[in-house]
């Protein structure tokens, strides 16, 4: 047998290897140029509350300021329930693709701790979602309608220490975003308010604007226009300072109250979403926060953009988040 002969399989083999090395590079190359650049379609957000709350006021101008960005229709779908509950294990479950992502809030970070509180089944926890950017960090006020005589916040202290059940506050729902400020204050102050729960933050602002309620925490944002028009007065700010919108409304702690509450808002996507497309999403949200269009209306509201993009915001999101599991656990059961 000559030496060409004996050959001949390796020379085979080199050749079948080499010849599929370059089907699969080909492959490679034919299956990139398939995918999509992303985005390639509409983009749903998920607004876990009814319209009118903080989440709706950011989300919106924060899609429509994006949509000229991508060149994509960025449509906003309302899945309210449970004081944001419901959208929020919507976004979990949907299918990880950039195609649907969720605008939530401070209250996101609690959720689990009250399943446990309850003894139910945790439906999802903070390692379902994958932070994106935080657009503002809004310190929280406790508000009044027009209706009643309370001009400062020991005013109405005074009144609650008298009238034990005797008056009434809103909020987005039982642990939500706005309950749990109130209940922390009811703590610190000594007093005892009735709880009327709502789906949302809109629903919350309007019972307290058609006198069903006499008092509600909300963001500056989302009751910007009745503080403006004079049919709500702000008692009390929950921020570290002053609000640069309100800066006639004393903080908590400036009048003894040793709290602290922002209401936040920031973009989520389901975990497993690919690399590539976080990648894109962080550099397109930070593109659009940057606007003009978006920040004026920010300002529009009294809102500062407080923008996180995804590295800090996940180190603020989990400092936070043992703050609001803190928060839940110390307020306890309340079943209304």
């Amino acid at each position: 047998m000559n030496s060409r002969s004996s050959d001949r399989p390796s020379l085979d083999r080199r050749r079948f290897v080499i010849g599929s090395a370059a089907s699969a590079v080909a492959f490679a190359a034919e299956t990139a140029e398939a995918q999509p650049i992303y985005p390639s379609r509409p983009i749903m957000f998920i607004n876990p509350f009814p319209p009118g709350g903080a989440a709706d006021v950011v989300g919106r101008p924060f899609a429509a300021a994006l949509e000229p960005i991508i060149k994509q229709p960025c449509v906003i779908e309302t899945k309210a329930g449970a004081a944001g509950q419901v959208g929020a294990q919507f976004a979990a479950n949907a299918r990880p693709d950039g195609y649907t992502l969720l605008i939530h809030m401070v209250s996101i970070s609690g959720f689990a701790e009250v399943d446990k509180l309850f003894g139910r089944q945790v439906k999802f926890t903070n390692a379902d979602f994958i932070p994106i950017a935080r657009f503002v960090a809004d310190p929280c006020v406790l508000i009044v309608n027009d209706q009643q005589p309370h001009r400062t916040l020991k005013d109405f202290v005074d009144d609650a220490r008298k009238l034990p059940d005797g008056m009434l506050f809103s909020s987005s729902g039982l642990y939500g975003a706005l309950h749990l400020p109130m209940a922390l204050f009811m703590k610190s102050a000594g007093i005892k308010l009735r709880h009327l729960p709502t789906s949302g933050g809109g629903p919350a602002l309007t019972a307290l604007m058609g006198n069903n309620v006499q008092a509600l925490v909300s963001s500056i944002a989302a009751a910007s226009g009745q503080l403006k028009a004079g049919r709500a007065r702000a008692l009390a700010s929950f921020g570290a300072t002053r609000a640069p919108a309100l800066p006639e409304v004393p903080t908590m702690k400036e009048l003894g109250y040793d709290i602290e509450y922002y209401l936040w808002v920031g973009l989520f996507a389901p975990k497993g979403t690919p690399e590539p497309i976080i990648t894109k999403l962080r550099e397109e949200t930070r593109t659009t926060v940057a606007t003009d269009r978006f920040k004026q209306a920010m300002t529009n509201l009294g809102n500062d953009v407080a923008y996180l993009d995804q590295a800090e915001f996940k180190a603020f999101w989990d400092t936070d988040a043992r703050r609001i599991e803190d928060a839940v656990r110390a307020v306890g059961r309340v079943d209304g």
